[in-house]
């Protein structure tokens, strides 16, 4: 009797050790996406809170894979690119530290102006982020045991970003992102959980994606030069583009750069500008309007002589830029 006890036993330490690895008989979800924080951003979460706003606009951020396409689909209809937009400006928007321009349907909100004759909108964005999704798709794994079955729904996505100077037309950053996303299950003696299709992967892998290269765009944005113009003189006092949306504060000290010559470089048939000179400082007395496109701040001149321009009234050798 013993030595049978002994045999069972030994049968169903085989059993269990056949079938295949599942920790437990239950539906997981898990969503990889450990994004790297740039350099940039840590020291300026650290540093400066607030700092001057950026004007930024996504232009483009287009499906350029197969998958989501029909022929059933107008080809403006791209809903992953539209999906990929939302997301991203919802992670531009959480730092506070840019003032995001709408592009994607920007034809909507003029069509709404035009209904009571309103001009369409005109404001110019410093900086535009050009991306596409290049790879998406998704595949089903699992393993068969004797008495176990598992299976495995994985979802993955990478995204391509460039970062374009407008004044210049020039790439200044590009980079890609890579995210995926996957749920399992299993049952085991026939008990466990059930797995259809989970179509939620495809949204987590895709913002894992842009997720996993957000810190990083941010960071380089928050790196190029914030820059303001001056429009104008009046009773004693410059008036400068920018407001309250950009964080420009009563009190704060600008410098007056007058930009540098333009040359032709013949080996890349490019215009070079040379760098700019400081030439006088101005410090912000007040500042008024409603929104980006028509806020401006009034500035006293606090150092060097500028009588020059004013008397002439052309500023477009100037621009203000952030810093004493």
């Amino acid at each position: 009797m013993y030595n049978l006890l002994k045999l069972f036993s030994y049968c169903l330490v085989f059993v269990f050790t056949a079938c295949a690895t599942i920790d437990k008989p239950e539906v997981k979800t898990v969503e990889e996406k450990t994004p790297q924080v740039s350099k940039t951003i840590k020291q300026k979460s650290e540093v400066n809170k607030t700092g001057l706003k950026r004007k930024v606009a996504i232009a483009r951020f287009s499906n350029e894979t197969r998958y989501g396409q029909s022929f059933f689909i107008d080809k403006d209809n791209d809903r992953i690119g539209k999906q990929a937009v939302d997301i991203l400006s919802s992670k531009l928007l959480e730092t506070d530290k840019f003032i995001l321009l709408e592009r994607a349907d920007l034809e909507k909100i003029n069509k709404e102006l035009a209904l009571e004759n309103y001009t369409p909108l005109k404001n110019m964005a410093d900086f535009l982020i050009i991306g596409s999704v290049t790879e998406f798709g998704r595949k089903d794994t699992g393993e068969v045991g004797i008495f176990s079955r598992t299976k495995k729904q994985t979802a993955f996505a990478k995204v391509h970003v460039r970062l374009v100077d407008v004044y210049s037309g020039e790439v200044i950053y590009s980079e890609e992102g890579v995210g995926e996303a996957y749920s399992e299950a299993g049952t085991v003696f026939g008990i466990g959980g059930q797995s259809g299709y989970d179509s939620t992967l495809n949204d987590k892998a895709l913002e894992a994606a842009i997720t996993n290269l957000s810190s990083n765009i941010i960071g380089n944005l928050l790196d190029k030069e914030w820059r303001s113009y001056i429009l104008g003189y009046d009773n004693g006092n410059l008036i400068i583009a920018g407001g309250l949306s950009q964080n420009i504060q009563s009190g704060e000290v600008f410098s007056v750069i007058q930009k540098g010559k333009e040359i032709r470089n013949p080996q890349t048939n490019t215009s070079i500008t040379l760098p700019g000179k400081k030439i006088a400082k101005v410090t912000v007395l007040s500042s008024a309007g409603k929104a980006s496109k028509d806020e401006v701040s009034f500035c006293e001149i606090i150092e060097g002589d500028l009588s020059d321009y004013i008397k002439n009234n052309n500023f477009s050798g100037l621009y203000i830029s952030e810093g004493e």
